[in-house]
């Protein structure tokens, strides 16, 4: 049996002692840290009362109810990341860029916990965080950081908390998986250079919403329905969990494609999902996977948000399925 790969071991590696390397790779190693945490909250469940109630009346800084836990993962990685090279940390829960290190030359953007309104119905819910370079001599207002393409990212990736912990995660030369090994308490490598079939039967999209969709849209998924003989010319299956970060991993595990649109309905122009915590780091990690990431037409990668909390429409994974949604526009 051949050795397993650590986390710290794999990570060693890849800085091999350059100091840029090894400030994103602490950083990384304190957010798969803080997910542990976070995992052990989750999987208690009901016992850890509170956890999953609204947190009072207004919305969070990206406009959705806010849940009590999400503000402890937003705690639990906040405190992580204090000893590590970060300067600044963008939250999907905080208004503006909250102060990390002095010193630091990152900034971490991050859904402290994706798919909070799944907390209390069992259902895979994780952190999704993005890694961009910080200069304080050029970026004089910290925002403008993470207000660049995602293209900038230096790495990017995601903890699902389910049966197992995982982190998929990508330093921009290929996805790599980890598992969280509670007998160790090591995240070991369990899949190297992940590749997402280009070609798919499978989507993923809420069907509930269709009479809102716009033509293009509301064509692609009537034709994927229509199976073998309709003009794609075969059957489909649909899954759809609602929690992204699950979604994803399905597809980053036997392909498919992930559908997000903006509809007609006020508030859904754009979607739902941000931009720099959602798009840029499921982008960053499908493309290195051999998929595609596009808002429905435009690459997510080359997108200049305009907006920290900016909203847009998300479409990923298998690449011929996410351009051929993409023919419909």
């Amino acid at each position: 049996m051949s050795e397993l790969v650590t986390l710290k071991t794999f990570l060693g590696t890849w800085a091999g002692g350059d100091a840029g390397r090894t400030a994103i790779a602490d950083t990384v190693t304190a957010i798969a840290r803080a997910g542990v945490g976070i995992a052990d909250l989750v999987a208690r469940g009901p016992l850890e009362e509170g956890l999953a109630s609204i947190r009072g009346t207004d919305p969070n800084a990206g406009g959705d109810a806010q849940k009590e836990l999400d503000v402890v993962a937003e705690e639990r990685i906040l405190d992580a990341l204090k000893p590590t090279p970060t300067a600044f940390l963008a939250s999907e829960e905080s208004e503006t860029l909250i102060p990390v290190n002095a010193d630091g030359r990152l900034v971490v953007a991050v859904d402290p916990l994706d798919g909070s309104s799944n907390i209390d119905t069992n259902v895979s819910v994780g952190t999704i965080y993005s890694i961009m370079p910080y200069d304080p001599a050029v970026n004089t207002d910290p925002a403008t950081a993470v207000m660049r393409p995602g293209s900038n990212q230096v790495a990017a990736g995601f903890l699902a908390y389910g049966p197992a912990t995982i982190l998929v995660a990508t330093f921009g030369e290929g996805t790599q998986v980890f598992v969280h090994d509670r007998q160790t308490g090591e995240f070991v490598l369990a899949r190297t250079d992940v590749e997402i079939p280009a070609e798919t039967k499978e989507y993923g999209v809420n069907q509930s919403n269709m009479r809102h969709w716009h033509e293009p849209m509301r064509r692609y998924v009537e034709d994927c329905l229509a199976g073998k003989d309709g003009p794609r010319a075969k059957d489909f299956n649909m899954r759809w969990v609602g929690s992204m970060v699950a979604d994803a991993f399905r597809i980053f595990t036997r392909g498919g494609v992930y559908v997000y649109t903006g509809d007609k309905r006020k508030g859904y122009e754009n979607g739902r999902l941000r931009l720099i915590y959602e798009a840029f780091p499921l982008a960053f990690l499908v493309e290195q996977a051999k998929g595609a990431a596009t808002d429905g037409k435009t690459r997510i990668l080359d997108i200049e948000p305009t907006h920290i909390h900016q909203r847009i429409p998300l479409v990923f994974g298998s690449r011929a399925e996410v351009e051929k949604i993409a023919s419909y526009y």
